[in-house]
């Protein structure tokens, strides 16, 4: 089992937070713990083609 989560900017801005970082590496562990990959986390901003991948950040290794 796997999962890819993501999150919509309000700012526009798809740029990752301290939070965003913090909450997918919370994910990332937990999903360790009960077996679930978690395959990417991506911060959309909607309405455009911008978005952050936590994985090619680094943040998922």
């Amino acid at each position: 089992a796997s999962i890819i989560i993501s999150h919509q900017h309000p700012s526009q801005d798809p740029f990752q937070s301290q939070e965003d970082i913090n909450v997918t590496k919370r994910v990332y562990e937990a999903g360790k713990i009960i077996g679930i990959e978690l395959l990417d986390s991506l911060i959309v901003v909607g309405g455009s083609d911008k978005f952050t991948s936590m994985k090619e950040k680094g943040y998922l290794n």
